[in-house]
């Protein structure tokens, strides 16, 4: 028996693939490859697959079958908050529309596991502070509306047949389990930092203004090797008969300043980095960070590595994706 990961290609898809391929269980990546790269996933099986293609939930319900599945983890999605509200009926044709098709093949396959690539962005403007599952989920985007129609459809599918669910909402990920599994956009802020050294500029800082210990914004940053190891817990999870909870949050439970992830980036360059402090970008809170008790008590999983950690290993897949470029 084996397991499916859409967008297994992708940054975060890579990892779990690679640790669920490490661990000797069978896996098979379906991908439309849009942003996701076939060499990430070495040998491991990949069917080319656009979700929302005529046709896609009958082509992946015999993906499933022939690879005898019985779990998909389905990061397949697209991800850009500010694209998403410039193209919000593609977000949702892309984001729910492919879900629907996952669910879809999973029920006429039988595949009864399943888990889904959520976002804290289902929470929205959040006061500032500690934020756990039970905070109101209002979105701001349809990148995060999609996110929670998601969660929704899943708990709806769960409800109506036998199927297990699990969702994980994660936080800011950033860093590198391996050289070669580098996150290749700019979207986070450790890859603009480093995008904006290699290009011979100077690191910016929206907002030095804030109430925080040193006036910029405060996240969770969780290293990407974590968050794969999240997925893995969240598998197992499934297979208990008692399961208290569908939801869970992913990250340090730990802030990081703006200014402080610069200075860990710094650290791991080797070289003060300089920074410009300009306005603060609307809708940013001062202090976002996750409450983490409920996934360490119920799936016994907690992020190993800390702000140090995920920047040296972001420098370090920087490098290797481009070895003659800064830093």
């Amino acid at each position: 028996m084996g397991v499916l990961v859409t967008g297994g290609a992708g940054y975060i898809g890579a990892h779990v693939v690679r640790l669920l391929a490490d661990a000797g269980r069978g896996v098979v990546v379906v991908d439309d490859l849009s942003t996701g790269r076939r060499q990430r996933v070495g040998a491991v099986a990949t069917e080319h697959l656009d979700l929302v293609a005529p046709g896609a939930l009958e082509r992946l319900a015999r993906v499933l079958r022939e690879h005898e599945v019985d779990a998909v983890i389905h990061f397949a999605a697209k991800k850009r908050a500010d694209e998403s509200v410039r193209r919000p009926a593609w977000y949702y044709r892309q984001n729910v529309g492919g879900l629907v098709t996952v669910l879809g093949a999973m029920a006429d396959a039988g595949v009864d596991r399943f888990v889904f690539s959520s976002s804290a962005a289902v929470y929205g403007d959040t006061p500032s502070g500690r934020v756990d599952e039970s905070a109101p989920t209002r979105p701001m985007n349809p990148y995060g509306e999609t996110k929670l129609v998601g969660e929704w459809l899943a708990r709806a599918e769960a409800a109506a047949r036998p199927m297990r669910f699990a969702a994980l909402r994660y936080f800011n990920v950033a860093g590198a389990g391996w050289d070669d599994l580098g996150d290749p956009g700019v979207d986070n802020l450790v890859t603009r930092v480093l995008a904006r050294v290699r290009d011979g500029l100077v690191p910016q800082v929206f907002g030095a203004d804030y109430p925080t210990p040193d006036g910029s914004g405060v996240r969770d940053y969780v290293h990407v090797l974590d968050l794969a190891e999240a997925h893995v817990a969240a598998l197992d999870y499934l297979d208990r008969e008692r399961r208290a909870f569908d939801v869970f949050n992913v990250g340090r439970g730990a802030g990081a300043s703006v200014l402080e992830v610069i200075d860990a980036l710094g650290r791991a360059v080797g070289r003060r980095l300089d920074r410009e402090v300009v306005g603060r970008r609307a809708g940013d809170p001062a202090s976002v960070v996750a409450d983490v008790e409920r996934i360490a008590r119920e799936l016994g999983w907690r992020a190993r590595f800390d702000l140090d950690e995920i920047a040296r290993s972001a420098v370090a897949a920087a490098r290797y994706a481009d070895p003659h470029a800064r830093p």
